[in-house]
């Protein structure tokens, strides 16, 4: 078995960059993204990307330092409303936007890492979705025509990953990255944990190995939340107080 264990995310993706390529990046808003290896991207100045992605990260964080440097040529994804540099380059037609509803996304990297070149869905039947697209009544019901996505590169995040390129995901970053691991011509993991060949528990790896060509420990992650939403503690009353 090849040795899949890189030093680190720049030697993780050797080889694997060109101008022009199109990269699934897994995560769901800031939760979840490989860190690292978009970092990694941005130094290598690959350019004119086509990139897979429910959100583009916010400003100045995840897949919007590849924005602010001008490497993405076009976005495809779902949910896009953090970022004012996307919005600003989108407006000025200098971004390329290919919308889907989420669900179809999350179906379109499924298919595509299936083998599945072509599904129906109901979603986004006669509205702009639709527009160009093949639609079809299957008992007396209309279905547009949706394409299976597939990835010249797969770059995803895991909690815990081992060298043969098992991976787990912890709660929401489980969203994108696992279907993204089968959509990529090649994949590249990382991982907060690289842990020994069977530590993990063999009957509750979300990615097998067989998935992933290469996987690298994260030198650091920051992340960060998209939008902190809180409220204010309420004051105890002095008897809560003098009860506590």
């Amino acid at each position: 078995m090849a040795n899949k264990v890189q030093k680190d995310a720049v030697e993780a993706l050797a080889g694997l960059l060109f101008d022009g390529m199109t990269i699934m990046a897994g995560g769901f808003g800031l939760c979840g993204i490989p860190e690292n290896l978009i970092a990694a991207i941005r130094e290598t100045g690959t350019k004119d990307l086509t990139v897979v992605s429910n959100n583009c990260g916010i400003d100045g964080f995840g897949l919007g330092v590849l924005l602010e440097s001008g490497q993405i040529r076009k976005m495809i994804s779902s949910y896009v409303g953090e970022n004012k540099l996307f919005e600003q380059l989108y407006l000025s037609g200098d971004l390329e936007l290919e919308f889907n509803p989420q669900g179809t996304l999350a179906e379109r990297i499924r298919a595509g890492g299936a083998g599945i070149p072509a599904f129906f869905t109901k979603t986004g039947v006669g509205t702009l979705v639709a527009e160009g697209k093949e639609v079809r009544e299957f008992d007396g019901e209309l279905y547009v025509m949706e394409r299976g996505l597939v990835a010249d590169l797969s770059i995803v995040k895991a909690y815990a990953g081992d060298a043969e390129g098992n991976l787990v995901y912890r709660k929401t970053a489980r969203n994108f990255n696992p279907m993204m691991a089968t959509a990529g011509k090649a994949c590249v993991a990382e991982v907060e944990k690289l842990v020994e060949i069977g530590a993990l528990d063999k009957d509750n790896i979300h990615t097998p190995g067989i998935y992933v060509d290469r996987i690298v420990a994260g030198a650091k992650y920051e992340k960060r939340i998209e939008r902190v939403t809180t409220r204010p503690r309420e004051e105890k009353s002095a008897q809560d107080k003098v009860g506590a």
